[in-house]
């Protein structure tokens, strides 16, 4: 097994190859691939120093996958050179994730849509992963009608330049800046562009690929991103109504079998997730679950996950797993 991290020394692609190493994958050699400015470094991965080269060696190398986390341009303009060569691509960017051609995959969700066929697929926004993970299991049960989200997002959603910003203003130092505001000691209402309808496109993410992911467009979604001085990971405030009436404790059980979620819900002990304690954890974390007794049939549950891992990094990795174990590559 050859696996090639395109974007290898960023903070996703850094992610990337920690985890690759910690869940025990059976790989014989790691092909991590960066920018020009980058080929030549090491990185260590199995007591071993790997070279960082080039899109162009990494793919003379054929490797069986290749695990993208590089930015939708360098997505766009690669992802199929990989896919041409017979080489199944992962990729972490929003370039592939609307396209109808590519799935957009959570295993424990969707990872069975996979075929023989799928050469380039598409890695969910890190703030939808962990929604999916918990609105799926009650979608099948009581049908969903509409999901109300806010988010509460870490700065290392916007890479290491946001996370130095923060580093920086709490040190007193100056710096350069990811964001147009101070970080520290605030919030900033909005995660990327804005679009025509006065959504950000970080909440248009959201919205549509909830809609894909679960594959069901009758999923009314409405969200508001906020960005947070935080580097544990994301956390959501989620309403979700159903057509369906539902018992608590029901819902709980069925949050606490589904695969890849822990429930973290005791009020009278002051107990529910965190992201002190999601950081570095690969589950998405629920609790805080309780009926909105402002309306019918209506759930408010509260929604942490690391979005370096499970966000991003984990859920590709599991992608090639599942792959692996399909005989897909």
């Amino acid at each position: 097994m050859k696996i090639a991290v395109v974007g290898a020394t960023g903070l996703v692609g850094t992610k990337i190859i920690e985890v690759l190493e910690e869940r025990g994958l059976a790989i014989d050699e790691l092909i991590p691939v960066a920018s020009e400015r980058s080929i030549g470094k090491k990185v260590k991965f199995q007591n071993k120093e790997w070279d960082v080269v080039g899109y162009q060696t990494a793919i003379d190398k054929k490797p069986n996958c290749a695990i993208f986390s590089a930015g939708g341009a360098t997505s766009l303009e690669l992802a199929p050179k990989f896919a041409e060569a017979g080489i199944r691509v992962i990729d972490n960017s929003s370039a592939w994730r609307m396209n109808p051609k590519n799935k957009l995959v959570v295993p424990e969700i969707n990872g069975d849509t996979l075929s023989s066929e799928d050469f380039i697929i598409a890695n969910p926004n890190c703030s939808t992963i962990q929604m999916v993970m918990v609105l799926k299991p009650l979608h099948e049960k009581y049908k969903i009608k509409r999901v109300v989200v806010s988010t509460y997002q870490s700065v290392t959603g916007s890479g290491s330049k946001a996370v130095n910003q923060l580093k920086d203003e709490r040190a007193g130092r100056d710096g350069d800046k990811a964001y147009p505001y101070t970080i520290d000691m605030n919030i900033i209402p909005q995660i990327d562009v804005f679009m025509e309808n006065d959504y950000t496109k970080e909440e248009m993410k959201m919205i549509e690929e909830t809609n894909k992911i679960l594959d069901d467009a009758s999923i009314k979604v409405t969200a508001t991103a906020i960005r947070i001085p935080v580097m544990g990971g994301h956390s959501e405030s989620v309403n979700i109504e159903f057509e369906n009436d539902f018992e608590v404790q029901e819902a709980s059980a069925l949050l606490h079998d589904f695969p890849g979620i822990t429930v973290v819900d005791n009020p009278s002990n002051l107990e529910y997730p965190m992201p002190l304690n999601a950081h570095n954890q690969d589950d998405v974390f629920v609790g805080r679950i309780r009926r909105d007794h402002s309306q019918p049939n209506t759930l408010n549950c509260w929604v942490v996950a690391d979005n370096l891992r499970k966000g991003a990094a984990t859920n590709a990795v599991q992608i090639v797993e599942y792959l692996a174990q399909n005989n897909l590559v």
